[in-house]
């Protein structure tokens, strides 16, 4: 009997991090393709080709702001570097160009030996989920784009499933990692993501963490533990996610036959369509204002729609019949991407 209950805690462990690794992998795609987009706007171009902070700062800022309002994407920060990575504008706040990055940046090396889109879960003064993209005039590169998220967005749809989230960084990153110097620790590792289970804390740190870390899960007190090695878009292990499933919640797993990744609010073919996004940034659509206004309606609460669709409608009608199949031809028929996203 104890053997088939834990064969039955080792099946569930293995079915929770595999849908884990699914909606972390939506994460990362769907920041990396906004990032490719978004690193195409012709006036971001202009405004860092002509030393322009005050603009760069501008365009940034209002970008975060509209997609914080219309989308999913709350905690979306914006940034852009210079090629020698010192910061030329920030979304969420002025004062800090020509501060350097490279210093407290590890992950920054990577792109001193090739120029290519990386996205990850980044080290730096917080922990947090980044795609870093080349902006380009003509073949030169002229700056890089980052688009950075807080990893508590995706604390909190695990907890909409009835999953805990513990989002652990190895403490040796604490040297940089300046702004996370009192966040909670557990063991070696140090709690990055600020909305974790303050009542489920104690009990995590009463775990065997050594026999833990050996058998990667852990049941007590009618609470499924298992973990999932954390990566930096290098590929190097940084930390480690923990995630806590109640016995009552394992029984609903159980039961459960969706299609749809319990760990996003998207379904597969959602995931599909992000990836497609990444052969081109603006398909047919004119410019890239277009092509985010229209891509978010699909997105939006019924409420929330109202807002853009006249919006939407008036766009659309400056295309031309042909441009508009053109769109339909686009979405349905481009090559897919193929690629692992780490």
């Amino acid at each position: 009997m104890q053997n088939d209950n834990k064969e039955r805690l080792i099946r569930l462990g293995d079915h929770v991090i595999h849908n884990f690794r699914t909606g972390l992998d939506y994460e990362m795609v769907d920041l990396l393709s906004f990032s490719l987009a978004l690193s195409e706007d012709g006036e971001l171009k202009n405004a860092l080709v002509s030393e322009d902070e005050a603009k760069g700062y501008y365009i940034l800022s209002n970008i975060s702001k509209r997609f914080k309002k219309y989308t999913h994407l709350k905690s979306l920060r914006l940034q852009v570097m210079t090629p020698d990575f010192f910061i030329f504008a920030r979304s969420w706040d002025e004062g800090f160009e020509g501060m350097p990055m490279w210093w407290f940046r590890d992950d920054l090396d990577t792109l001193t030996r090739s120029p290519d889109p990386k996205v990850g879960m980044e080290t730096g003064r917080l922990l947090t989920f980044k795609a870093t993209v080349p902006i380009r005039s003509g073949y030169k590169i002229v700056g890089y784009l980052e688009v950075i998220k807080f990893i508590d967005e995706f604390a909190i749809k695990l907890r909409e499933r009835g999953i805990e989230l513990f989002a652990l960084m190895d403490e040796r990153y604490l040297e940089q990692a300046e702004l996370m110097r009192d966040f909670p620790r557990i063991d070696s590792f140090v709690v990055t993501n600020q909305n974790f289970n303050n009542q489920l804390l104690p009990k995590v740190k009463m775990l065997d963490w050594k026999r833990f870390g050996i058998q990667g899960y852990a049941y007590k007190d009618d609470i499924l533990y298992v973990d999932e090695p954390m990566y930096n878009g290098a590929g190097k292990l940084i930390g480690k996610y923990l995630l806590a499933i109640s016995e009552d919640r394992l029984k609903q797993f159980e039961k459960e036959t969706e299609s749809l990744s319990f760990f996003t609010q998207f379904s597969d073919d959602d995931i599909k369509k992000v990836v497609t996004a990444w052969e081109n940034p603006y398909g047919s659509f004119k410019n890239q204002h277009d092509k985010d206004l229209i891509a978010l309606l699909p997105k939006l609460e019924k409420e929330d729609k109202k807002h853009l669709e006249l919006e939407a409608k008036s766009i659309l009608r400056t295309y031309s019949k042909e441009e508009l199949i053109d769109m339909v031809l686009d979405n349905k028929h481009r090559e897919k991407k193929v690629g692992k996203i780490r």
